[in-house]
């Protein structure tokens, strides 16, 4: 498998969990992690309307279950790879967690906390900083989006 292989075989999970999210009436987001030796640790999709919890990003539902999978709270070496921007929170639990990459799909510009708003991982405050790969699957991601939206306007 080639390494754009590699990493486009996780996106590609990434986006099934974003359409089962809006399948629930979510916000069609998914994010998945893959462990240091190219494992699949954790896939999860936005639940903040199911479990009325406002942190059910899938950024941090992924998180949690990694961090179970490995036994740690640190996630060294693991990549997340996630549908969408993250936003300013997301962005500091992936600080916290440590993961080493982030892939994401489409922009937030209203949102977003990566490479817009307050651009958390460029803040002196930031304690560790994943190296970041923005336009994943971009496309397909944005795509996803705009359909649940101009759904719920019509």
């Amino acid at each position: 498998m080639t390494r754009a292989e590699t990493i486009k075989a996780p996106m590609v999970l990434a986006l099934k969990e974003a359409e089962a999210a809006a399948a629930r009436g979510e916000v069609p987001v998914g994010a998945v992690i893959v462990g240091p030796k190219g494992e699949l640790l954790a896939k999860a999709g936005n639940r903040t309307l199911e479990l009325k919890d406002p942190t059910a990003h899938a950024e941090v539902l992924a998180i949690r279950q990694a961090a179970m999978a490995l036994g740690s709270e640190r996630l060294i070496e693991c990549d997340l790879y996630v549908t969408l921007e993250p936003c300013a929170m997301c962005a500091g639990a992936i600080s916290f967690a440590r993961i080493r990459r982030l892939y994401y799909g489409a922009e937030d510009p209203k949102s977003g906390g990566v490479d817009h708003g307050p651009r958390f991982f460029s803040q002196p405050t930031c304690h560790h900083r994943p190296e970041v790969y923005g336009g994943l699957s971009e496309g397909l991601a944005s795509a996803l989006l705009k359909r649940f939206f101009a759904d719920r306007r019509d």
